[in-house]
């Protein structure tokens, strides 16, 4: 694999997954008019612009990274998340057939396939209680459309909850760092209801580190996988957050929405990627927390 594009290459994930594959040959495009990190090789392109401006992306390579997309819960604005998820996608699928490319599409997904599982297994398919939850697991289900009919190439990983940047600034706005965030500030630490769900936590190297050989392998393709890491649920990683920065942990009522759209446990199991995939992590949460 030494000819990657990725499309969406500010985000947080691919800022990362840029730093380990420096040495590749690399086309990075974006939204933006110039790329987060300066970076020489990146190219804007309106990604809603399926008859002129995405042809200009690189699909003849050997993988395209995908992470292009709309993340949250908020059922304000819903048409933006069809937008920006679904329809993008589908003009980059179409597009890959016009350039009759043989590239692997590497597709992040998402915890919010899941809902109170604490053995969560790729067949498994909770109740998709969000706007972007249905819309991440329709993109799952265009790859799989698009594989059938056309021979499209694709793997999915879903990932939980990430921690973690090789990158200053490069932030993935998700639980992990809404918590350093308001600890750093000197604010308590809040919890809706009790903090007893729980999560998979994976370490940012550990995510893309096994992205790119599950992209390298042809035991992956055109499969789903879940990316493992360490479970703890919300309360244990709130202590040990405010422990390190002198606040407290508050609980507050869930809000009324928020309720009903709370997936519950999500605890992955990886055996599946494990079984495939030579790669080991070697951090841990409480470790990585010491030293940042």
């Amino acid at each position: 694999m030494q000819e990657i594009t990725i499309i969406g290459a500010n985000s947080y994930l691919a800022r990362n997954l840029i730093y380990f594959l420096r040495d590749k040959n690399l086309y990075l495009y974006g939204h933006r008019e110039k790329h987060a990190d300066g970076l020489a090789n990146y190219k804007p392109v309106n990604l809603f612009d399926s008859l002129s401006s995405i042809k200009a992306i690189n699909m003849k390579v050997d993988a395209i990274f995908l992470f292009s997309g709309k993340t949250g819960t908020s059922f304000e604005n819903p048409c933006e998340f069809l937008d920006i998820n679904e329809k993008i996608l589908l003009n980059i699928l179409n597009e890959y057939r016009a350039q009759k490319s043989n590239a692997r599409i590497i597709f992040p997904s998402t915890r919010l396939i899941y809902s109170n599982n604490n053995n969560a297994l790729e067949s498994d398919t909770g109740e998709l209680k969000s706007v972007y939850a249905v819309n991440k697991f329709a993109c799952e289900k265009y790859l799989n459309i698009y594989n059938r009919v056309f021979g499209v190439n694709y793997t999915i990983f879903r990932i939980c909850l990430p921690y973690g940047s090789f990158i200053p600034g490069a932030s993935s706005y998700g639980t992990i760092d809404f918590m350093l965030n308001r600890a750093r500030s000197g604010e308590n630490i809040i919890l809706y209801g009790d903090g007893s769900v729980r999560r998979t936590l994976t370490y940012i190297q550990d995510i893309c580190c096994s992205m790119i050989e599950g992209a390298e392998s042809q035991k992956c393709a055109n499969e789903i996988f879940n990316i493992g890491g360490e479970n703890y649920s919300l309360l244990e990683i709130a202590k040990l957050i405010a422990a390190k920065y002198g606040v407290k942990v508050e609980f507050v009522p869930y809000p009324e929405i928020a309720a009903k759209i709370e997936s519950g446990d999500t605890v992955f199991n990886s055996d599946k990627l494990d079984s495939i995939i030579n790669y080991k992590s070697t951090m841990k949460f409480r470790d990585w927390l010491n030293n940042i």
